[in-house]
């Protein structure tokens, strides 16, 4: 984060308006009616996007950049394979 905003003062960008209207209330068409940018809902969304960012490349460096994804990759295939209480309360029955 503090590598973001050094950029954004290095680089003079233009803060967005900041918005009086409550976003957790519209619904997607509205959010995206109104400009705004949906976060990741996953860690796979978030690694897909942070694989694609030049700038956290730049930020990190290339070899931690690197050693960041393969960790996050990591931690998405060990989440992924878990079998959480509410799958086993969920999904036992039917076996």
């Amino acid at each position: 984060m503090l590598g973001a905003g050094l950029k954004g003062i290095e680089n003079e960008y233009e803060l967005p308006p900041v918005e009086m209207d409550d976003v957790f209330a519209m619904s997607s068409a509205e959010r995206r009616a109104v400009g705004h940018q949906p976060l990741p809902t996953s860690l796979h969304e978030a690694i897909r996007q942070t694989e694609e960012s030049e700038f956290m490349a730049e930020l990190l460096g290339e070899q931690v950049f690197d050693s960041f994804l393969r960790n996050k990759r990591r931690d998405w295939d060990n989440y992924r394979v878990e079998v959480s209480p509410y799958e086993l309360r969920t999904n036992l029955g039917i076996l």
